[in-house]
């Protein structure tokens, strides 16, 4: 495969695919609107608004993948609807015209049967909110004739993960010793991925044609409670054995009557009221990975949240 990878966004996501295969030897472009990624002497970082077709194609220009990882401006439908798929449009256009396989962190959001174990062979089919225009995403993908891949994750959690249920609301406070307060339920089985399994995920599927225009899933441990993974942190950290409340749904109605990002959380708070739970076996056997030890993920994320002060 040719040596150029490109990654949009350099978020926790596309910062760790961007580190591991700058580790593996290839030539990493990292786009981003801010010209920020990591500093590595084999990754190339380039101011470059992803709406902005001209700039999006010479960027892409001989990459043999494209890692897309960037998100909506703010945790909003209208803004995801505004954005995200002009933005896939743009860049499959140009890695198309580059014979570039493009590659798609994804979300649970668009699953439809949530009461079961959600499967690679699933129906995703969601409507409504930001679940809708996660399923018109991957329908969009699926009409797209750039090869694609989609590999679902769960909620994330790990090194530099600050704005998800298992980061800065639920590291922080754990280390700090504080009560910890949760959306939902403490206690219901809930899968939560480690975004460097993730990225490994990512990368591997775009080495391997054979995988291309399906949607996989990230390697996923068994799904735990809120109130495991927040002990699994303070375990790693050394901490007291955390203090947890929980939020129920209707004090997060009333609150997201005041806030807007209280109230957008509500679309999801079915996900953390009863089981929501991912199955990634059929992925990993195709992908030849294995999701990272709980122990060992906690203190790589434990590890991360203290070098940074």
């Amino acid at each position: 495969m040719n040596d150029l990878h490109v990654v949009t966004g350099a978020g926790p996501v596309g910062w760790a695919v961007a580190e591991q295969l700058a580790e593996q030897g290839k030539h990493v472009r990292v786009l981003t609107r801010s010209g920020s990624g990591p500093e590595h002497s084999r990754v190339e970082r380039r101011a470059v608004d992803v709406q902005d077709a001209a700039r999006v194609r010479e960027a892409l220009s001989g990459a043999a993948a494209v890692f897309h990882c960037i998100h909506g401006s703010s945790y909003t439908a209208d803004a995801w609807r505004a954005e995200l798929p002009r933005a896939e449009q743009t860049v499959l256009a140009a890695a198309g015209e580059a014979g570039a396989v493009v590659v798609f962190p994804e979300s649970l959001y668009s699953y439809s049967e949530p009461d079961r174990p959600m499967i690679e062979a699933g129906p995703r089919a969601a409507r409504g909110g930001k679940l809708g225009v996660r399923t018109d995403l991957l329908r969009a993908r699926d009409a797209s004739p750039t090869n694609t891949v989609s590999v679902v994750a769960g909620d994330f959690f790990g090194p530099r993960v600050r704005n998800s249920h298992g980061g800065e609301r639920m590291v922080a406070p754990v280390l700090a010793g504080k009560k910890l307060w949760v959306m939902g339920s403490a206690d219901q089985p809930h899968s939560f991925t480690y975004v460097p399994d993730l990225a490994a995920a990512m990368i591997m599927s775009a080495q391997t044609p054979s995988l291309w225009n399906r949607v996989w899933h990230a390697p996923t441990g068994p799904a735990v409670t809120q109130r495991q993974l927040a002990t699994a942190f303070a375990e790693a950290g050394g901490a007291a054995q955390p203090k947890i409340g929980a939020i129920p749904g209707w004090a997060l109605r009333v609150m997201g009557l005041f806030s807007k990002d209280l109230g957008e959380l509500g679309e999801t708070l079915y996900q953390f009221q009863k089981p929501f739970v991912m199955d990634s076996a059929v992925s990993q056997a195709a992908l030849g990975l294995h999701p990272t030890p709980l122990a060992e993920a906690a203190a790589a994320t434990v590890a991360w949240w203290r070098n940074r002060g």
